[in-house]
């Protein structure tokens, strides 16, 4: 450790030891490095980070420093899916942008494997790592909102939560995901779906600029008119260019009820139900968001196929607009009434499949046809050892006005998104749930065109730089400027030119 780097680190100490007890808490938490430990190289191969090296990143932190064996490693490493169990290194908890920029310059200097964690929702766990260094920004939550300005300012590890709670108490609100434990930062990026997007947008869309460590250690702004190129990508690349520590959104008008609920009906219904949707969800206007879930339950449930409805217009307007439904005959429950748009937003929080072991296939369609009907009914098979769920997420409206290049996401094209989910209890043998998912899927995949990137696999290279379409060659450029080395890789990656992207 070097004198400057000593000084500081005791004088840090004695400030603190000179505070009361809760004061000295909240300026820092130190984590006792009592050795050298081995981790893990961005290419795989193990290195030693010293002894020193961890006293020095500990001293340099005003956040947290997480080893193996600490007092809330195993909490931090954590993500949603606890079938995805990895151990990190070291994990970091940054208070603030400066201590991003502390743990981005270390992992840097030493090639270290870098995870960024949010709210943990990965479903293919790319939020954590074995060996190398998860940044963890639970502790970087909150929400500011400028009435007059109609803007909200979001630190980096907020919850979409915090962002909705916020904005909707003033009256406004902006495009925000279905299950407010998601992270602002992991949606946000890659896409943001959710119940407003017809309407207002993508969440990305509604972006109006960011404040982000680069690979270099370094916080920039990235808007319209600063680092517009960064403030391009950030839009639709994911976490490709570094680690976003704060977000400027624009909000919008909004009556906090909607007129929404769910629409049930019997497995039999499907293909009644689906063609339904097929044709009301493409004319619907773009203030009604509807999703179709067929989902089977373990235990020998029977299931149900469910239309989730969110009319956010004139509610003068919502009787007619909802009314064709009514051609399909009496369901077994309509739940369709006013309801609270932030209670709304927390409704399927419990219900989230990553609670258990999952696994997801998804992709975007641009129409949806008879046979594409037909290879999801016929393929969905109920199981008492599993949950087995299809959904469409509808897309369209205000997600389609937006030009393929305007932004990084380039899937502008698509009318709905369908996925297949399989979820089964933690403990169970994960590969029969796994193997039937794959199968099914197969016969819907021929049908869609690109996949998010938020819930894809990301199966090879080629199929992830296919999906930014005729972006794929900016973001590289964007990508050699702002991390040439790949530091950022666990997301659907563009690689940099040195690496071969």
């Amino acid at each position: 450790m070097n004198r400057r780097h000593f000084l500081r680190s005791t004088v840090g100490a004695a400030v603190a030891a000179a505070m009361p007890s809760g004061a000295a808490a909240l300026q820092h938490s130190l984590t006792t490095v009592s050795s050298s430990i081995v981790g893990r190289s961005a290419d795989g191969q193990e290195i030693t980070l010293e002894k020193a090296a961890l006293e020095e990143l500990e001293g340099a932190l005003r956040g947290k420093l997480f080893l193996a064996g600490s007092d809330g490693y195993d909490a931090s490493r954590r993500v949603l899916n606890p079938g995805i169990d990895k151990y990190p290194a070291l994990v970091v908890q940054p208070s603030g942008a400066t201590d991003v920029s502390t743990a981005v310059t270390f992992a840097m200097e030493r090639s270290l494997l870098v995870a960024v964690k949010c709210g943990g929702h990965s479903f293919s766990g790319r939020s954590t790592c074995n060996g190398g260094m998860q940044i963890d920004l639970s502790m970087m939550r909150g929400a500011r909102i400028d009435r007059a300005g109609k803007r909200a300012f979001v630190e980096g590890g907020s919850l979409l939560g915090d962002l909705d709670h916020e904005s909707m108490a003033q009256g406004l609100v902006t495009t925000a995901g279905t299950v407010s434990h998601t992270g602002v930062g992991g949606l946000s990026l890659g896409g943001g779906f959710g119940r407003l997007a017809r309407k207002y947008g993508l969440t990305l869309d509604n972006i109006k600029s960011v404040d982000i460590v680069s690979a270099d250690g370094v916080l920039r702004r990235a808007s319209a008119e600063e680092n517009p190129d960064l403030y391009w990508g950030v839009r639709g690349g994911g976490g490709n260019f570094g680690v976003v520590t704060s977000f400027e959104f624009g909000l919008h008008e909004m009556d906090r009820t909607v007129i929404a609920g769910d629409v049930v009906f019997p497995t039999d219904r499907a293909r009644d139900v689906f063609r339904f949707y097929a044709d009301y969800s493409r004319e619907a206007p773009d203030e009604l968001s509807l999703d179709l879930i067929m989902s089977a339950p373990p235990a020998g449930n029977p299931g149900a196929v469910i239309m989730h409805a969110v009319y956010s217009g004139d509610h003068a307007n919502a009787e007619s607009v909802l009314a064709p439904i009514k051609k399909l005959g009496e369901p077994l429950a309509n739940t369709i009434g006013p309801v609270d748009y932030v209670a709304l937003q927390r409704s399927w929080d419990n219900s989230d499949p990553r609670h258990g072991g999952d696994y997801l296939k998804s992709g975007f369609v641009a129409d949806i046809d008879d046979a594409q009907i037909d290879a999801i009914v016929d393929g969905f098979e109920a199981d008492p050892e599993r949950a087995t769920t299809f959904f469409y997420q509808q897309s369209g409206g205000a997600i389609n006005r937006v030009a393929e290049d305007a932004t990084a996401f380039a899937n502008r094209n698509a009318i709905n998104s369908p996925a297949v989910i399989v979820a089964w209890n933690s403990g169970a043998d994960p590969e029969p749930h796994i193997g039937y998912i794959r199968s099914y899927w197969s016969t819907i995949e021929k049908f869609t065109d690109g996949f998010y990137t938020n819930v894809g696999d990301y199966e090879t290279q080629a199929r992830v730089n296919k999906n930014y379409r005729g972006n794929y060659q900016r973001l590289v450029e964007i990508k050699d400027r702002y991390d040439p080395g790949n530091l950022f890789r666990l997301n659907a990656n563009v690689r940099p030119s040195a690496a071969g992207g």
